[in-house]
């Protein structure tokens, strides 16, 4: 009797090994994402630097005792607005000397004429001569000559009593005063201070070879027209988004030789005084030419010595796919070759992928990246 029950539980091993080699593997779990087309616009990313449109120092323009500050520091001043005040009693003295210089003038003008007027009728009579005639135009002319000069001398001595006041030739910010009351200053000495102007703000930045090729090959001709088409944003060192969208206004004529770049310059609008002269920013230019593109997110790559690649569920089954990346969007990238769109992406559950291998996708939300 033991023999057959033997036989039978050994046909029963039997038969759960043999099912358990031919049973299917267990699928593994993975989340997917559908393969996009949408529409991508180019926006290369600079490195610029704020700068004032009008940005001038502050200088005397004659020599004297400072006597008096007429601004506060950081305040906006308008053109016109005075700002510093010399000493006037020098140049006012200059000025009544030359007036006094200029009415000697015209006496002596008056009475070379009389003198002239003498000499000609004298000659008429018979009872004068040519030499005392011609004496008494030369000293017209030159009396003439003397009047010309006094004037001058005159306009100049008002021009520097007027530079006695010194004002603000621009509307803008005024920075901190160099000198204080009761210093001498001149034409020889240091900007008393600075004036930028706020509003609108130039935006400059270096644009690369590689990057104006890139517009080339968008289908940009890179003239005047096509500057005023680009928009341009900017962020903050803390990576904030300025409020404001500028105009590309000004690309340079050569490239820089040492970096290989051509300088770019844009007009941003500054009504608040957000943007600081000489300050730092990221620079993003959204080109109008936009295409439209496969995207996939970045976390879906994986890269070996043939290039970049990615799975895609198909039939329940892992299969690579090799791309091709044109370009950054985001947390995503722009393939340019191997995805047509609609296929599912392995995100999450690569680490054991294999192609082939059964596979249970569970679709997951799109995190959806913007420039």
């Amino acid at each position: 009797m033991r023999l057959p029950v033997s036989v039978a539980v050994l046909l029963c091993v039997v038969g759960i090994a043999a099912k358990a080699q031919v049973a299917p593997p267990a699928s593994i779990p993975v989340s997917t994402v559908k393969a996009e087309r949408k529409q991508i616009s180019k926006t290369p990313e600079f490195v610029g630097r704020v700068e004032a449109v009008n940005r001038v120092e502050v200088r005397a323009r004659v020599k004297g005792y400072l006597e008096e500050v007429l601004f506060n520091e950081g305040d906006i001043v308008k053109d016109g607005d005075a700002l510093y005040r010399i000493e006037k009693g020098l140049f006012e003295a200059a000025v009544q000397q030359a007036e006094g210089a200029l009415e000697r003038s015209k006496a002596a003008l008056v009475l070379a004429k009389q003198t002239l007027a003498r000499a000609d009728d004298l000659l008429k009579k018979g009872s004068g001569t040519v030499v005392a005639r011609d004496q008494a135009q030369a000293q017209v002319d030159s009396a003439k000559g003397a009047m010309i000069t006094d004037e001058g001398n005159l306009s100049t001595a008002k021009i520097n009593l007027g530079y006695t006041d010194i004002v603000s030739p621009i509307t803008g910010k005024i920075s901190r005063t160099n000198v204080t009351k009761g210093n001498v200053v001149g034409p020889d000495s240091a900007p008393l201070t600075t004036i930028v102007s706020q509003d609108p703000m130039y935006l400059t930045f270096p644009v690369s070879q590689r990057d104006f090729l890139r517009v080339q090959q968008a289908g940009r001709q890179l003239d005047y027209k096509d500057y005023k088409s680009f928009k341009v944003r900017a962020h903050f060192s803390d990576g904030s988004l300025y409020d404001q969208t500028g105009e590309i206004n000004f690309v340079d004529v050569s490239v820089d030789r040492a970096t290989d770049t051509i300088l770019a310059r844009a007009t941003m609008p500054n009504p608040n005084g957000a943007l600081i002269d000489n300050q730092l920013m990221r620079v993003v230019v959204e080109i109008d030419t936009s295409d439209q593109k496969v995207v996939v997110p970045q976390a879906a790559l994986i890269a070996d010595q043939e290039g970049t690649y990615v799975f895609v569920v198909e039939d329940g089954k892992a299969a690579i796919r090799r791309i091709k990346i044109a370009d950054e969007s985001g947390a995503d990238v722009v393939v340019q070759d191997g995805l047509s769109g609609g296929e599912q992406v392995i995100v999450e559950g690569l680490q054991s992928m294999r192609p082939g291998a059964s596979v249970r996708a569970t679709p997951v939300t799109r995190t959806v990246s913007g420039n």
